[in-house]
Formats: C-alpha cells, structure tokens, sequence
C-alpha cells in the first residue's frame, strides 16, 4: 500500500473574517496548513503529501513547507470548488499509488491516532474510510414552505440522532476508485467531502470512530479552542 496524502487548502475561509485565506492563517505561529501536513504525515505509511492552494500563494506556502514533513511535498493551484481542487491533486499523483487520504487544512490539529485507524482500515480491505463522530446535539429539519417575509425559522420535526454521525478528515479511499467516482460526479453536483460521490457509485463507505481534536476550524471561536488545545498538548495533556 502506497499512500499520498492530498490536502485541500485553496478555499478562502470567509467565516473566519477578513485577512489571508483560511489555511493560512496562524496558529501558534505556524499556519493552519503547516499544522495539518504535519498531522496528517505523523504515520509512516505516508510517502507523499500533495497540497493545493490558490494560485497566488502557491511559491510562499512551498517555501513555508520545506522541511516541515520527512517527505516530498508538492504545491499546486487549486480549483475554484474543493471537489475542484481534490480532482487536481488526484491528477497530481503518480500511479504508484495506491491510495490517498484527503484532509482538509481547516482540520490542523488531527491526532495521530484518527490518521492510523484510516490508514489501518485501508490496509484491512476497504475501499473508502471515513473517520466519524456520534452526533450530541438535538437535531431539527426546518419548514423550507415559510412566507418570504418570516423572521424566524419553523420546525419541521426532529431528526433521530441515534443514526447520524458528524463526518471528519482524513477520508482514506482506493485510489483508483475516487479517481472514478470524481469522473463518474453528476453535473451539476457539489460535493462537500468526497465520500457522497463514492456513494453513488454504490461502494460501501466504511466508518472508524474520529477524534473531537479533529474539529473544523471555520470561526474565530473555534482558532480560540484550536490555541487552547494546542496549548494543552505542550503542557503534557495527554490527546490521542
């Protein structure tokens, strides 16, 4: 099994408010993209990470990455879409390998554990892995139907939470299948992880339990958490 390690960061991450795109934003003085090729190269079985970016920023964040992994790392232009962007850094490997992890570089703090039980899960036989969480929260679905000129939402029922589960990166898939499912993707289609389109193909996704450090930074709350958890870790707080 040969693993590349494809790393989404060309979106611009305009909920976390004005100022560099996302990715490349500091997190204890390191961007969030550098945080999250380091995480997601913490396992061995890695030998490549591709990272797409967008295009003007592309010579600084290959600098910024020199030396930051023991393994090559390649920088390219993403696309306008993350779907976009993940069909260029597929074409961007080579067909030695067997098998990627997509990440996303808004999920910089990735234990090394969650990157293991994908990778285990790939070398067991399954196609495609995603790791998850169990969803804590009540959920709602909202009446779509309201008058145009409602100020609140209504709720349309509750949603049974036993069986949802909040979805995170790596996602870990069989190359060759996630180059199918990208060619195979419905027009029209905007995908947010790839996982919907190997389910359309009709490819049992398999499930391996995520970790709550792996959380999604997309707001200026969750850098605050991003800065509390890493400065948990340095003070010897155990994490995954």
């Amino acid at each position: 099994m040969r693993v590349a390690a494809l790393v989404a960061a060309a979106g611009l991450g305009l909920r976390l408010g004005p100022g560099a795109p996302k990715a490349l934003r500091l997190l204890a003085g390191e961007s969030l993209l550098v945080h999250a090729v380091r995480a997601v190269c913490a396992d061995p079985r890695v030998v490549e990470v591709v990272v797409a970016v967008p295009q003007d920023a592309v010579a600084d964040v290959a600098a910024d990455l020199q030396g930051v992994v023991h393994v090559p790392v390649r920088v390219v232009a993403g696309g306008v879409l993350r779907q976009d962007s993940v069909e260029i850094l597929l074409s961007a490997v080579g067909d030695d390998v067997s098998h990627v992890l997509v990440h996303d570089a808004a999920r910089p703090l990735v234990p090394a554990g969650t990157v293991a039980r994908v990778l285990d899960e790939l070398a067991a036989g399954s196609d495609a892995v995603i790791p998850v969480r169990p969803v804590t929260d009540t959920i709602k679905s909202v009446a779509l139907d309201r008058p145009p000129n409602a100020s609140t939402e209504t709720v349309a029922g509750t949603v049974d939470r036993a069986s949802l589960r909040a979805v995170q990166t790596p996602q870990g898939y069989r190359c060759s299948l996630l180059r199918r499912a990208h060619a195979q993707r419905p027009e029209g289609l905007e995908a947010t992880d790839e996982s919907s389109l190997v389910e359309l193909l009709g490819v049992p996704v398999a499930m391996v339990p995520g970790d709550p450090e792996a959380f999604k930074v997309t707001t200026p709350f969750d850098l605050t958490v991003a800065e509390s958890v890493l400065a948990a870790r340095s003070g010897g707080v155990a994490n995954d």
